[in-house]
Order: C-alpha cells, then structure tokens, then sequence
C-alpha cells in the first residue's frame, strides 16, 4: 500500500503513463467530457474534492510545462483564477471555454473535480524532469 502521494490507484496509474508534452485536464464538475481521453472521476458531491485540492495534488507528482485556463475564469471565478496566476505566474495561458473545450479532446487524462464554481478547468501540459 501507498504510504503517500495520489492514492486512487486509478489516478496515480494513469499519471504513471504519462509522458512530456501529454495533456491533463483538470475540469470542475460541469465541464463536458469528450470522448476519447482517459477519465478518472473524482467527483463525490458538490464542491467534493475541489479544484484547488486536486491541482495541488497532481502539481506535487507531475512535472508541467505549460498551463491553459479560459478567459472567463477571470471574471466569473476570481479565486480559481488568481489559484492559477500563483501557479503559473509565466506560463499560463488563456483561451476561450469553447475552445479549451476542444482543446480538451486531445488530452491524455481527465480529472473530474467536484468544482461546483464556473470555468475551474486548467489543460496542463506534461514537461520532463530533466
């Protein structure tokens, strides 16, 4: 057994396979899920985990090059936004949600959070540790 770090197995396998320059959406529980990627849901209720719980913990296990947010969240979720502007103070961008949402399709892995506040979604992309 894990003694720390991700411990639903499902999560912490499908970061093992992951490789530099793969895509992980991290998405509130609004968010559509297109087909295609891998999907670990981690939504048990309302708000349940949340986003900034669930980024925490990837950004502790993976290496990450590049982050993508929508222009929205700047208004309509001011504390996910300014979450995402400490996390990646140089290497955030931002697009519009429709087209993060297709942006989206080309993720490696999906993470469904809890989130239940708008536009808590970031497409990170994997970087290499060396």
């Amino acid at each position: 057994m894990k003694r720390t770090g991700i411990l639903n197995r499902h999560l912490a396998g499908a970061t093992a396979e992951l490789g530099h320059g793969d895509g992980v959406l991290i998405c509130d529980a609004g968010m559509p899920i297109p087909a295609g990627p891998r999907v670990v849901d981690l939504a048990f209720r309302a708000g349940v985990p949340s986003f900034q719980e669930v980024l925490e913990g990837l950004l502790e296990e993976l290496v990450v090059e590049g982050a993508t947010a929508a222009t929205e969240v700047r208004a309509s979720n001011p504390e996910a936004s300014a979450l995402l502007t400490a996390r990646f103070p140089t290497t955030l961008t931002h697009v519009t949600h429709e087209e993060l949402k297709t942006l989206s399709a080309g993720a490696r892995l999906i993470v469904r959070t809890g989130e239940a506040r708008p536009y808590a979604n970031v497409l990170l992309r994997c970087g290499v540790f060396f």
